[in-house]
């Protein structure tokens, strides 16, 4: 897929209602804006949106692991906005178990689904991405979202690719639910 650019943010959570977050939360997100090679007509065959999120997706999760140095990576979540002229499901295409396994690569592995959010939008338009614990699914404290943007994109025929990973879950969870120090991570969930 030709990309356009690729845009950065990276953000860290040093505090959260007056108590420090130690150790702080750092969320990457990394944008990859593409053409769309399906955009404003009917393509039945989405494998060129399907293969081609792979190459997509080691470039802009190689870069989002290297941004969260030197903290290591626990959770991580995907999306992708398509532009006016395309479909939500060209958006899905590009979040398939091919996307996913490019970002698992890059995490250093990872058993659990990756949670994903699709949408049609302008350019500039957010989407709030959802993060869950790599290992285990059903980890609450993980249950977080980044929100992205890019401010000039995705154009009509275009396509914003997202890789999102944080070092952490949310600073001062205290809604009960499985831990980290009881997780088995083997499948998926727990």
């Amino acid at each position: 897929m030709e990309i356009r650019k690729i845009v950065t943010a990276t953000e860290e959570l040093f505090s959260e209602a007056g108590r420090p977050a130690s150790p702080p939360l750092r969320r990457v997100a990394v944008s990859a804006v593409c053409r769309n090679p399906c955009a404003g007509r009917y393509v039945e065959d989405l494998k060129v949106l399907i293969e081609g999120s792979e190459a997509v997706g080691r470039r802009i999760a190689a870069l989002a692991a290297a941004l969260m140095k030197p903290y290591g990576i626990e959770s991580y979540g995907k999306g992708a906005i398509v532009g006016t002229n395309g479909e939500v499901e060209h958006a899905e295409a590009v979040l398939t178990t091919v996307f996913g396994n490019a970002m698992r690569d890059a995490a250093g592995g990872g058993k659990a689904w990756i949670c994903h959010m699709a949408k049609r939008a302008l350019p500039g338009s957010s989407i709030d991405i959802p993060l869950a614990h790599k290992d285990a699914l059903t980890i609450r404290s993980h249950y977080d979202t980044m929100v992205v943007t890019v401010p000039d994109a995705p154009l009509a025929d275009e396509l914003a690719i997202i890789c999102c990973f944080a070092s952490r879950g949310r600073p001062n969870h205290r809604i009960g639910g499985h831990s980290v120090e009881a997780m088995i991570g083997k499948d998926g969930l727990r």
